[in-house]
């Protein structure tokens, strides 16, 4: 692997993977600033591919369609993210394209966007699991940014204008630490010639300090939903707990592996379905964010069995926390003994 800086400081990897037939590009900007209204950045990605002051939509479609270049955005709270996968003789009009794209991006058919995107949200809300989820992030991290629940889109995404979605985007480019990976049979002092061709001319890449706050949880809330004819109950509990580069992050994916996200085996599953049968589907998850992780657990359940399934929960976060893990268990998730011993002593 080889690692440079654009003559714009953008940090690039490149890896060089002989014999392989397609070529991968992925750009990252960081996020510095929370939205100024839920679901603005998510109506700003969804524009980026809508056309440019040298394609419309249609023509970009038709472009990628033809010479099967695999393109998109994703928008996450931390960052704004590019990709593209093309064939390695087409790698130069992937790279064409999607200079373009983050250059020249028009946000036309803004209005035409945001009513697609309330009625896809709104049909989202039909499901229950998806409202309970909704509800759940929305409440643990309430009053900011990383609590951008869909109900909380509906409730504000009319008060975004275009405007404001392109000063978003122009201070998201201009103020941003920017790193690339390429991953693909390529030569690699070619591949820099091309990057710096068509994406020197990005504003340069910064490390600027973010002013996203860290959350905290100042009470333990328990949230309801009630539907009177609703025939399965959905939970969700879950902590604000420590995200990516803590010293404790090995030690939560492992819990997480543990408890819930490893499928048949894990033990929420073994106890709560297998052996009680208490659940239609129970799992754990972990979410990571850069200010804050979120360590929850779901059950889809009979309405009956509400009370007994989160005393469930409750007897096995006890276990876990005063019962060591076997040490078969471990070598099986390859973590050492010592990073999981006292886990969870404050977990509650």
């Amino acid at each position: 692997m080889r690692e440079l800086n654009l003559k714009n400081n953008i940090k690039t990897c490149i890896q060089q993977n002989k014999n392989t037939p397609r070529i991968a590009l992925t750009l990252n900007f960081s996020i510095i600033n929370p939205e100024k209204y839920a679901g603005e950045y998510s109506l700003m990605n969804r524009l980026l591919l809508q056309g440019t002051t040298n394609y419309s939509a249609e023509e970009l479609a038709t472009i990628l369609d033809e010479n099967a270049i695999e393109l998109y955005t994703e928008m996450k709270y931390d960052y704004l993210r590019f990709h593209f996968v093309s064939l390695n003789e087409d790698f130069e009009k992937s790279l064409e394209l999607l200079a373009d794209i983050v250059k020249n991006t028009t946000f036309n058919d803004f209005e035409k966007e945001r009513i697609k995107f309330k009625g896809e949200l709104s049909a989202e809300l039909d499901s229950a699991k998806i409202k309970v989820s909704d509800l759940f992030t929305k409440n643990i991290y309430k009053n900011h940014y990383y609590g951008g629940s869909f109900t909380k889109v509906l409730e504000e995404i009319d008060n975004v204008t275009v405007d404001d979605v392109r000063t978003s985007y122009n201070n998201i480019l201009n103020n941003s630490y920017k790193t690339m990976s390429i991953v693909g049979d390529l030569d690699e002092n070619f591949a820099e010639k091309l990057l710096n061709k068509y994406l020197s001319d990005i504003p340069e890449s910064k490390n600027i300090q973010s002013n996203i706050l860290t959350p905290q949880v100042i009470t333990s809330d328990a949230v309801e939903l009630i539907k009177d004819d609703a025939q399965q109950a959905q939970i969700i509990q879950g902590w604000l707990v420590p995200t990516l580069g803590s010293l404790d992050y090995e030690k939560i994916m492992l819990l997480n592996i543990i408890l819930g996200a490893s499928g048949l085996s894990s033990r929420l599953f073994l106890e709560l379905r297998e052996k009680k049968g208490l659940a239609y589907t129970v799992r754990t998850s972990y979410e990571t964010h850069a200010k804050s992780g979120v360590f929850s657990i779901y059950i889809g359940t009979e309405p009956s069995n509400i009370k007994t399934s989160i005393e469930g929960f409750k007897v096995e976060i006890e276990k876990i926390k005063n019962e060591l893990v076997s040490d078969a268990v471990y070598n099986r998730n390859q973590f050492s003994t010592s990073k999981i011993n006292g886990l969870l002593r404050d977990f509650r």
